[in-house]
């Protein structure tokens, strides 16, 4: 109850800050921190009366769609991606919000092979029948060259599935033996259980920040949202999903 009240009081300061009034924030974030979100929306929308339109996907969609003229207030990017926007003049400021690292899911109630070691890793997806991750999620994008990087990216090749849906839904599924990406994205999904980490030596950590839309139609309820998310309330919420706090 305290940190519920902690959070309703550090949003409500922002927002009189800004002067705000209630306004409709347009928000397009990255899957890695769905489930995060889902949580505090309601509670900034229950303290400031403005409303949050949110789509979630890959960030590489998300910064493509923005790329060609899509409208947005704020966008939860990864840190390369809001970087470029904010080179190409389509995001104003940056703030780092959560850090993310990659994982391995596999089906509830399944064994669970060892990846413990980076060899442990390569024989257990030598192993495995089938080998799911999303083609253009942060995960699959450094999965494509960390393959090549451990040698066995030809000898995996047949048995690799390119999802367009989250990979711990397609282990929970059936469609995949094994399912890798944030951990995030692992840890609140029903059918699926987080087997652990990738190994510390071939670990990707990748930061999310929430970037300011550089033609925000409603900016200071924008601002009033990106203080929200990095307020000590917030953070424990993000910490519960699987993301630690970036800084």
């Amino acid at each position: 109850m305290q940190a519920k009240s902690s959070i309703v009081a550090a949003v409500l300061v922002a927002a009189l800050a800004g002067g705000t009034q209630a306004a409709e924030v347009k928000v397009l974030s990255s899957n890695a921190v769905k489930t995060a979100l889902e949580e505090l929306a309601p509670q900034f929308e229950k303290a400031t009366e403005h409303k949050l339109v949110i789509t979630f996907g890959t960030a590489a969609g998300l910064k493509t769609n923005i790329e060609n003229g899509e409208t947005f207030d704020v966008a939860i990017l990864t840190a390369g991606a809001v970087d470029d926007l904010i080179r190409q003049g389509k995001v104003a400021t940056r703030t780092d919000l959560v850090r993310s690292g990659a994982g391995v899911a596999v089906r509830k109630g399944a064994p669970k092979p060892d990846i413990s070691t980076t060899d442990a890793f390569k024989r257990a997806l030598i192993a495995a029948k089938s080998i799911g991750y999303v083609e253009q999620g942060a995960t699959g994008i450094y999965l494509k060259g960390l393959l090549e990087r451990l040698g066995i990216a030809e000898e995996l090749r047949p048995k690799i599935k390119l999802l367009k849906t989250n990979a711990a839904q397609a282990v929970a599924d059936g469609e995949a033996e094994i399912g890798m990406t944030q951990i995030s994205e692992i840890l609140p999904f029903p059918g699926a259980e987080l087997v652990g980490p990738l190994p510390a030596e071939i670990q990707l950590h990748t930061v999310f920040p929430a970037g300011l839309g550089a033609g925000a139609r409603q900016p200071e309820a924008a601002k009033a949202l990106i203080a929200f998310l990095t307020a000590p309330p917030a953070a424990a919420v993000f910490k519960a999903k699987g993301l630690d706090p970036a800084k």
